[in-house]
């Protein structure tokens, strides 16, 4: 019995991780794969361990099963990360890789942000936190492109 809840447990996370959300964190390695794969980015600029709003777009969007399928095969998604607690801290290249990047799509510093952009960084669109389903949220941010 015990060997078969290790199993069903072991499969559960084995099935969750193969459904996860495969972001990217450098900007021009998502260009790349962006210009090679077709693809739109997606850059979100958020404030995962203190920022209310981007938490509830993770769980309501981002890792949902409907969006995660979708935007494996239409997106590159781009995390630009702003955390604030020591555990959840990024290397200090990181940080500035994610300074630069708000300087230039984030100059209002808002969070959570969306752009929508091309291959080459041209901006398409911006939005935010919505109140969505996952599939409306998949409309909206195609209506960028």
């Amino acid at each position: 019995m015990k060997k078969k809840l290790i199993l069903a447990i072991g499969l559960m996370c084995s099935i969750g991780f193969l459904q996860a959300q495969n972001w990217q964190t450098d900007f021009e390695q998502a260009k790349t794969q962006a210009a090679k794969e077709s693809k739109t980015i997606i850059m979100v600029f958020q404030g995962s361990d203190w920022c209310a709003p981007c938490m509830k777009l993770n769980k309501d969007i981002w890792s949902t099963e409907e969006f995660i399928n979708y935007a494996n095969d239409h997106f590159v998604m781009l995390k630009v990360d702003f955390p604030r607690k020591k555990a959840n801290a990024l290397t200090p290249e990181q940080q500035d890789k994610n300074k630069k990047l708000a300087e230039v799509y984030n100059k209002n510093g808002y969070f959570p942000f969306i752009v929508v952009i091309d291959s080459e960084g041209n901006i398409k669109g911006q939005t935010g936190y919505k109140s969505m389903t996952p599939g409306e949220y998949i409309i909206h941010l195609t209506s960028f492109k």
